[in-house]
């Protein structure tokens, strides 16, 4: 259970499942400052919960999130839009620095900062009537909690400057096929296609799991040698955990493993 109570993300533990909903129908689930912190507060908890391996974000109605709350931005001024970019920026950060495994099941919309959030996540999955975009050039303005970033690195400069320079929006199938998307399902299917992928992950090593994740998001951001080395001392880390010695010896038993997470 929860510490606080939410007015604007609801969460439901299934274990080993981690489900958060962005709650503000509404609004298509938009970002605001209380969503940023109770995000923020709903994440650190499933994170510290250890019936959860796995945490899953999608949205409550029609839209996974529509971006950013528009009707905020008459109120900011140069000091305190700074401020609310870096907040969201750090909240996409904290997002991705996870160590269990994260998945955004896209039900809807996905727009602006709502698709940053997705991109955050390490794996997404989308319904086909899903939308997706980066459409904040039209309001004068550009991606501001990491999306010039995360977008470059999943589908490569050419198909991010077009997404971010024209601010068009595509659909799920397009999506998927530019690798922004992970998979795409019908609606009807989208939570239990979901729900399989986060059962998989979930029976995987997460100790494992959480280097996997350092390396592949720290390694990005250093020289390739650097990256190499990394993985080849969490290598041999991981040569000291319990799970290590229980993946091998159900191999070699020709059983399933049982990963504990030590």
């Amino acid at each position: 259970m929860l510490s606080l109570e939410m007015q604007t993300v609801e969460v439901k533990v299934e274990p080993p499942i981690g489900w958060v909903y962005l709650n503000r129908p509404e609004k298509l689930n938009a970002i605001n400052e209380q969503l940023m912190d109770e995000l923020r507060l709903a994440l650190t908890e499933l994170e510290n919960n250890k019936d959860v391996r796995v945490i899953v974000i999608t949205g409550k109605g029609k839209a996974f999130c529509a971006g950013a709350d528009i009707t905020q931005f008459t109120q900011l001024n140069g000091y305190t839009a700074w401020k609310f970019a870096k907040k969201g920026r750090e909240l996409m950060d904290f997002i991705e620095n996870l160590s269990k495994p994260t998945i955004a099941m896209i039900n809807g919309y996905a727009l602006g900062g709502g698709l940053e959030i997705a991109m955050a996540c390490d794996i997404r999955v989308a319904a086909e009537e899903a939308q997706l975009g980066l459409p904040e050039i039209n309001l004068g303005i550009y991606p501001g909690f990491g999306g010039t970033q995360r977008l470059v690195r999943l589908v490569g400069k050419g198909r991010a400057m077009e997404l971010m320079l024209t601010g068009d929006r595509i659909p799920a199938k397009e999506a998927e096929r530019i690798g922004l998307v992970n998979k795409v399902v019908p609606l009807a299917e989208l939570e239990n296609a979901t729900r399989d992928l986060a059962v998989k992950l979930a029976k995987k090593p997460p100790v494992s799991i959480a280097i996997i994740k350092l390396l592949v998001n720290k390694g990005a951001e250093v020289p390739q040698q650097i990256g190499l080395e990394m993985e080849s001392l969490g290598w041999g880390a991981i040569f000291s955990t319990e799970d290590q010695k229980e993946g091998v010896n159900a191999f070699l038993s020709k059983r399933e493993p049982n990963f504990k997470g030590s």
